[in-house]
């Protein structure tokens, strides 16, 4: 199953796709925000459509101790729009910390801070999605994730909502 990622951010939504097997995520582009968030996702339903995805995974910006505050909240609505606008299933998926991640690994390959910028967000959505992907082939067909903010996985139906 191949499904694309999003780092939604205030400025630009970082993207990733994983794989046709559905086991390694990739970067592949940011959008910058436009102003105008149809705009801006219709050109997520396009990459959506480019790549075959099946799904869509939301990095949801809970806090530190797991609870929904104003950024989640923020990033749950527009999921609720997002999954309007597509045709596939939209998830989200706890992104505590990516961003500080894809910080250090960027830095650790040496990039320097304009160069970082124009693709942390893009390898953020790419660690949200192999975050995502590694929890999937590790949970038994079946399994439903518990219930509780501790654990890696916020599912949400954004057709629900």
């Amino acid at each position: 199953m191949r499904a694309l990622a999003l780092d939604l951010g205030s400025k630009r939504i970082g993207v990733a796709v994983s794989d046709s097997d559905g086991r390694v995520a990739t970067p592949i582009t940011t959008i910058h925000r436009s102003g105008n968030r149809a705009r801006d996702h219709r050109a997520v339903a396009d990459l959506v459509a480019e790549w075959e995805a099946e799904i869509v995974v939301v990095g949801l910006p809970l806090s530190l101790d797991g609870s929904v505050g104003k950024a989640a909240k923020r990033a749950l609505a527009e999921v609720r729009n997002l999954g309007a606008t597509l045709s596939v299933p939209v998830e989200t998926y706890d992104e505590r910390l990516t961003t500080v991640t894809a910080e250090r690994v960027l830095v650790e390959q040496q990039l320097d801070g304009r160069a970082r910028r124009q693709v942390v967000d893009q390898v953020a959505a790419s660690i949200i999605l192999q975050a995502w992907l590694d929890h999937r082939a590790n949970t038994p067909p079946g399994d439903t994730p518990p219930d509780d903010s501790s654990g890696p996985m916020t599912a949400v139906d954004a057709s629900d909502g």
